[in-house]
């Protein structure tokens, strides 16, 4: 069998990783003093398992937010403070996962990496942690964390947080530390402080690392570009996104002119945007960057704009296959090339859609590979590069077809774990995903793959209540089968769908296709499933979006699939009926009648639904009314969606009949009238009618049969076995053998009180049934003797060649 797009099964570490996270007491911990998680004595964890733990920290903080039964373990993080237990070597986190006192909590630890990105929340004093980390750190990242160089106020302590903040935490806000120093730091080669505030005198602060060969300063202002010069013997990477650009930088900075900037192999002097940057690119710049920097293998120019024409003319790179020998490039800077480069960004300019361009991974807007390499190089550090990636990415899934379907996917995911508070990739990010998980590729994925964009899905729901983000995210989520493939998060995806439909007053379009998701969730899944939605308020929540509707006096989609919904989580499930009826349901019941007379498919869903409450005994007796009953025994002349409405009042009544006379306290309408109108009724309906209803179970229908007090109510129940099986005899015939079906028809035929009519319908489905089941069986064995005899012949036919060699 082929594979499938994102097939791969997760690695041993990675389950064993998961799996003791979510159960820290099961396997290496136990509760301390205080409720306080303690590592277990006997218990020593190497480098390679403490760093797997720790960077999968992401997905432990997911499971707090996602998994109903998972609780937050305060102080994970101490849990490897002592080096004697645990060994920590490397830590890579983003956005709000690490806090102050979580690094110095692995203080004492030896880290060789420490990659924190966008980290808002530590201040200062995460500084002091970092000094710990001197003699070992070779790789450190402090990108977008703004924070991290000031001194923060003093604020109320959230809860949880320890009362041991120092002095310093109490000076006024954005108060620069201006005692840090990266003295000490002698084994530091890569450090990428992308971001750093402005008020940082980035010279002072580098000026103690003269060993660097790799160094990040996207978006830094430099006010003396010359200070680069340190490294011109060491540095092997240079990144310069969004850096205000001269020709001295250029010429001073990079030295290309003296030929002393030789090490250089990644330079990055790409921008955002064309229109925010002064300086321009000139082909002689670029040529004089590509001859100075002879070992170069990776170069970004995106963003920028050239002054001059630096292609060949269009006659000329019309010629040949497109190649990537630089000598045949059509940028003519990059015929000085001495080999192809691994890696050109050229992304937002115009030398992306030329021919020949020497370098085997090149980012732009030409086609499906740029786009997708554009996503891949900028979606960690460049969101603002990633967005317009994926939205020109939305436009060929949407247009034309992906044909990287499962490396798009996972860019696109990666994006949206990356930048969860990123609101322009969140929208452009689920809309994206729409396109890529509709029918056209759905046989190409695997389930774990559709998992994943479902669980980003719901991050982006949770995270965001704004509309565009929320109503591209519902619509991806139809996208699959519903409930089987969203079961896995079954709760949640109900929690996040009921908190959407909360407000007053929604965006049209989400409350409708809200309400659908909510309808196909609940159908066809168990009573505990049903159950446990009822309990979140789905009931309520439902019958609130009715009360809505009828204010307005509209009946809509979200008005039929509200009572759909209702009609579905009450199947068989009597906390959820006598919900219904505590939240007034009857009630708004007769003003959708009232206001909506001619809606057929509203008053099968209403019906369906009292029929679910009518099949609960202990209910029955509320809708035991005179005017419940009189319209009941209106709505069975009913033509309203062929008979399901007749249908469905009929066994309504014939629940409250089962019950008896004696419990019949009402005047009008009389008992006796209201039988004869069911018995014309059902001799009025079509026994071939295909209908428009799905039993999971026959058993509140089973139950009117072996009983005297209603004939009525047996003929009704007997009906409508009768139509199932005579119409549906594969789906049907099946479950009423099941459920015992059988043998309570053969006591109808025993009853003297059963009516002739009765009888007769009991004695078909008797014959017909054990018919259909014969038929089945000799199919079957049918089948099975074909395919021995078939296999049998293979056999003596191998066997027979095997003899003659």
């Amino acid at each position: 069998m082929a594979t499938k797009a994102g097939d791969d099964p997760d690695s041993l570490m990675a389950l064993c990783t998961v799996f003791c996270l979510k159960n820290l007491r099961r396997t290496m911990c136990y509760t301390g003093d205080q409720n306080k998680l303690c590592l277990r004595p006997d218990v020593f964890l190497p480098s390679e398992i403490c760093d797997k733990l720790l960077s999968e920290f992401p997905r432990y903080m997911e499971l707090v937010h996602t998994d109903s039964d998972f609780e937050l373990q305060d102080g994970f993080f101490q849990l490897f403070c002592d080096p004697c237990s645990t060994r920590l070597t490397q830590l890579h986190l983003r956005e709000d996962f690490v806090r102050d006192k979580d690094l110095e909590a692995i203080a004492k630890q030896d880290l060789i990496e420490l990659h924190l990105t966008s980290c808002t929340s530590l201040s200062a004093r995460s500084l002091r942690t970092l000094s710990c980390f001197r003699h070992s750190l070779v790789s450190l990242s402090l990108f977008g964390c703004t924070n991290v160089f000031f001194h923060r106020a003093r604020v109320p302590l959230a809860c949880g947080e320890d009362e041991d903040e120092d002095e310093e935490d109490q000076l006024p806000r954005h108060t620069l530390a201006s005692d840090f120093t990266f003295q000490g730091f002698g084994r530091l080669r890569l450090l990428n402080v992308g971001g750093l505030a402005a008020e940082v005198d980035v010279e002072t602060l580098l000026k103690p690392l003269p060993a660097l060969t790799s160094l990040d300063l996207s978006a830094v202002h430099l006010p003396r570009p010359a200070f680069l010069a340190q490294w011109r013997d060491r540095l092997g990477s240079l990144v310069l996104y969004n850096v205000d650009l001269s020709e001295e930088l250029i010429r001073t900075g990079l030295h290309y002119s003296e030929g002393l900037f030789l090490v250089p192999r990644h330079l990055d002097i790409s921008r955002e945007s064309q229109r925010s940057s002064k300086f321009k690119m000139t082909r002689k710049i670029l040529t004089a960057v590509v001859q100075g920097l002879g070992n170069l293998v990776s170069l970004d120019i995106s963003g920028h704009i050239m002054l001059d024409n630096c292609t060949v003319p269009h006659f000329e790179e019309a010629m040949g296959r497109p190649s990537m020998e630089p000598c045949k490039s059509s940028i003519y800077p990059f015929q000085e090339l001495k080999r192809p480069l691994q890696f050109l960004g050229l992304y937002n300019t115009t030398l992306c859609n030329v021919t020949h361009i020497p370098a085997y991974k090149v980012t732009g807007s030409k086609n499906e590979d740029q786009v997708l390499n554009a996503i891949e190089a900028y979606r960690e550090y460049r969101p603002e590069l990633a967005h317009r990636a994926i939205n020109q990415l939305f436009d060929i899934a949407r247009i034309q077809h992906c044909n990287q379907l499962l490396r798009a996917l996972q860019l696109v995911i990666g994006a949206l774990k990356c930048h969860k508070y990123d609101k322009s990739i969140q929208v452009t990010g689920s809309a994206a995903l729409f396109y890529l998980t509709n029918t056209e590729y759905r046989n190409d994925q695997s389930v774990r793959l559709r998992r994943e964009v479902i669980e980003v899905v719901l991050n982006g729901m949770e995270q965001y209540q704004e509309v565009t983000v929320q109503r591209n995210c519902c619509l991806t989520l139809c996208n699959f089968n519903i409930p089987e493939e969203l079961e896995f998060q079954y709760h949640r995806v109900n929690m996040l769908l009921l908190k959407i439909l909360e407000p007053a007053r929604q965006d049209e379009s989400i409350q409708r296709i809200a309400v659908h998701l909510c309808n196909a969730l609940v159908c066809q899944v168990d009573n505990d499933h049903k159950e446990a939605v009822g309990k979140m308020g789905f009931v309520k929540t439902m019958l609130n979006l009715i009360q809505k509707k009828l204010q307005d006096r509209m009946c809509d989609q979200v008005m039929e699939f509200s009572w759909s919904a209702l009609w579905n989580i009450t199947d068989e499930t009597p906390d959820n009926c006598q919900m219904f009826l505590n939240c007034s349901g009857m009630d708004l019941f007769l003003e959708c009648l009232q206001e909506f007379p001619d809606k057929q498919e509203l008053h099968r869903n209403m019906l369906g639904l009292l029929g679910n409450v009518a099949e609960v005994k202990a209910l029955r007796p509320q809708l035991l009314t005179s005017q419940f009953i009189t319209v009941f025994s209106n709505l069975l002349d009913s033509k309203a969606d062929g008979i399901e409405v007749s249908y469905n009042a009929c066994g309504v009544l014939s629940h409250i009949m089962y019950d008896g006379p004696e419990v019949w306290a009402l005047g009008e309408p009389d008992r006796v009238q209201v039988m004869d109108k069911m018995w014309d009724a059902i001799q009025s309906w079509d026994v071939s009618s295909r209908r428009n209803i799905n039993y999971r179970s026959f058993e509140p229908i089973l139950r009117l049969l072996p009983q005297s007090i209603s004939p009525v109510s047996q003929h009704w129940a007997t009906w409508a076995l009768y139509n199932l099986v005579s119409v549906y005899p594969n789906k049907y015939c099946p479950l009423l053998v099941k459920e015992g079906g059988i043998g309570l028809l053969e006591k109808v035929l025993e009853l003297e009180s059963s009516q002739r009519e009765t009888k007769d319908m009991a004695r078909y489905m008797d014959v017909h049934t054990d018919a259909h089941i014969c038929t089945d069986m000799y199919t079957c064995t049918h089948a099975c003797m074909y395919a021995r005899a078939h296999a049998c012949t293979v056999v003596l036919k191998i066997i027979a060649v095997c003899l003659k060699t």
